[in-house]
């Protein structure tokens, strides 16, 4: 649910991570911060509380013959997560 909201906030680190994002609008800006703030805070409890698994069904959980190292020299030089052009 969306609502309409009065905020104070530093309009020249509003202005500059708008810039280095390319969010075209403010509220872009405030919902990525926050979903990223959300996104930290979930991962950190589940790196706190784990999976539930022993470090022993953790290392059988993965085929023996799964080459890391051979699917990186497969993948393109292209980066993931760039920034959104601006």
């Amino acid at each position: 649910m969306a609502m309409k909201m009065t905020m104070h906030m530093d309009e020249a680190l509003l202005a500059r991570v708008m810039k280095a994002y390319g969010f075209e609008t403010k509220t872009e800006a405030v919902e990525m911060a926050l979903r990223e703030m959300d996104r930290r805070s979930r991962l950190k409890t589940f790196l706190n509380e784990g999976l539930g698994f022993s470090s022993e069904e953790l290392k059988n959980a993965v085929d023996p013959d799964y080459d890391l190292m051979g699917l990186r020299v497969a993948e393109t030089s292209e980066k993931h997560g760039k920034r959104r052009a601006g």
